[in-house]
């Protein structure tokens, strides 16, 4: 029977995987100094560092960690809990996080938390006992998991405020909201509206939210009329809903928000009620997040460094791992009021 169709010849060359010694000899280095880039030490110069990484890239060189494991040295992986991804605090935090532990050889597993997830569970989403962890716990999902690893696992986490008693966790890192919502009311009461109301983002803890006390802060400190925080969750629909009834009083001219999201929602509401925005209502959000520029009107917003917290998260976890050759763990930038065009004078 003849067979029709493509065979392959006997000798076609295979493609071979690019090696260690490959990456040294194209970067002019020697094996040795590849390796040290590759697990992170700091006894490389950064322009070799940076020639060796982009002959990575080029090469498509991936390091065989179970190879490295078997010769005696450790597995570099981490893994992140987190209990949201498409949040954009939560997916920014991270990006900062995935792209510092790739550059610095580490690999990087992600584990979704469910809303009730317990010690058990938490437990079993770790690769192999004492693996390192990083932790987003801006919500309570995550504060949970973090309070529930094993004291011998390695850990850093990302978290929404510092510890309201006692000293400093030193491997915790936080935003200052607080100061940060206190910075925006201040801003708008200087527009001249009286007071400012605030739509909330749940809290992490069972106290308020960091934004809501830099809110309450000040306006006491002001002087001025504190209206009770209108509860909302992380969407826009949460937005929606929590101001509907609110903007039928035309006295309220200024509107805080925990995030942009239920900023959103607000801004439609606004447009439902006949509010012109920022003609009778200014609107403020928080975060920043990419869609807010382009909005119409373009959100006024609180811009927060999402990434750089992530990629300082990973930092201190490596100076804990390694703190002989680990690099300084990089800062991170503080939060900056983004005015834009929902936000002007209260109406005369």
């Amino acid at each position: 029977m003849e067979v029709t169709g493509h065979m392959p010849p006997q000798d076609a060359p295979r493609t071979r995987s690019a090696s260690i010694w490959d990456v040294a000899r194209v970067a002019g280095v020697s094996q040795q100094t590849v390796s040290r880039v590759i697990n992170g030490k700091a006894r490389v110069s950064e322009a070799t560092r940076a020639r060796v990484l982009q002959v990575i890239a080029e090469l498509g060189y991936r390091p065989n960690r179970l190879a490295q494991a078997l010769a005696g040295g450790p597995v570099r992986s981490v893994t992140v809990l987190t209990s949201d991804t498409a949040l954009y605090g939560a997916a920014a935090t991270l990006r900062g996080m995935e792209e510092a532990a790739r550059t610095a050889g580490f690999s990087v597993g992600i584990s979704v938390l469910e809303r009730d997830s317990g010690p058990a569970d938490i437990a079993l989403r770790l690769n192999r006992p004492g693996e390192a962890v990083m932790v987003i716990a801006f919500d309570d999902a995550g504060v949970r998991a973090l309070r529930a690893l094993p004291p011998d696992v390695p850990v850093t986490a990302a978290v929404e405020r510092r510890p309201d008693d006692g000293p400093d966790d030193p491997w915790q890192i936080w935003l200052d909201d607080r100061a940060a919502a206190a910075h925006a009311t201040r801003y708008l009461l200087g527009l001249g509206h009286q007071t400012v109301h605030y739509v909330a983002i749940p809290s992490s803890t069972s106290t308020l939210p960091q934004r809501t006390q830099g809110w309450q802060d000040a306006l006491r400190a002001a002087g001025r009329p504190l209206p009770e925080p209108l509860p909302g969750g992380w969407s826009p629909r949460s937005g929606y809903l929590a101001v509907r009834s609110l903007l039928a009083d035309r006295s309220v001219t200024a509107i805080l928000c925990g995030n942009d999201d239920l900023a959103l929602g607000v801004m439609r509401a606004a447009r439902e009620a006949g509010r012109d925005i920022p003609g009778d209502l200014s609107v403020v959000g928080f975060d920043d997040s990419p869609p807010s520029a382009y909005l119409n009107p373009s959100l006024t917003t609180v811009r927060l460094d999402f990434e750089g917290l992530g990629r300082a998260c990973f930092g201190l976890l490596h100076r804990r791992l390694d703190p002989q050759n680990a690099a300084a763990v990089p800062a991170w930038s503080e939060p900056e009021l983004i005015v834009r065009e929902s936000s002007g004078p209260a109406p005369t």
